[in-house]
């Protein structure tokens, strides 16, 4: 019966990543459907991400409970610290990249019109409460752990990394395939270190509204 129910696990893990793959090459291909703009869209998909990671791991919502009652204070300096780290490493890459790619700039630029029409307001509501968590909680805490426990702590971080950065592919923007890699494996290694979803988390909101909202680069 344990057996089974490890074959399970390991096999829902496989199925989140390709409902993963399914819902967000979409998402950068298209950036809207319908009347739902990139953010709403978005929000959603994270909505159902967690909710299968949740419904599928009966032990992740204890997981993320014990999180929360360990350390709440450290762990949430060391997420504002790591965002402000990651924000310094953009800084420097966005001029850097400026210089030896002809394209950076314009891709960079490009990254920003995802904002579309939306209210800043918006923005800084939906990357609070559903996008800065939600690709935590999926990427890191659940598609991460499950696949450091199927491969190994380092090859299921490697794993789970690029498939993050894959997924942007879809947009066509090498400058956010790029960002998007250096963000899973800081992110990725963080959680490999700390294994806390509430310290990415807070580092992974912060960041965002950092870059795209309070401190623009470029856009």
């Amino acid at each position: 019966m344990t057996h089974d129910s490890n074959l399970s696990v390991k096999s829902q893990s496989f199925l989140a990543a390709i409902l993963a793959v399914f819902l967000f090459v979409p998402l950068f291909a298209l950036r809207r459907i319908g009347g739902f703009d990139f953010w709403w869209w978005m929000s959603m998909i994270l909505v159902v991400l967690v909710s299968f990671g949740l419904f599928s791991d009966k032990s992740y919502l204890d997981l993320i409970f014990k999180d929360l009652h360990k350390g709440l204070l450290k762990k949430i300096g060391l997420g504002i610290i790591s965002a402000g780290l990651l924000y310094a490493v953009f800084f420097v890459g966005n001029e850097v990249s400026r210089i030896i790619f002809p394209f950076a700039g314009a891709e960079i630029s490009h990254v920003y019109s995802f904002k579309q029409n939306a209210s800043v307001l918006r923005i800084i509501l939906f990357m609070i409460v559903f996008i800065g968590p939600g690709e935590e909680l999926f990427w890191r805490g659940y598609l991460q752990r499950h696949w450091q426990n199927r491969f190994g702590r380092y090859w299921g971080f490697v794993f789970a990394s690029v498939l993050y950065a894959l997924v942007h592919a879809a947009s066509g923007n090498i400058m956010l395939v790029l960002s998007a890699g250096v963000c899973g494996l800081f992110w990725g290694f963080l959680y490999l270190r700390y294994k806390s979803v509430v310290l990415i988390c807070v580092s992974h909101t912060l960041w965002d509204l950092m870059i795209f909202v309070f401190f623009t680069l470029g856009g």
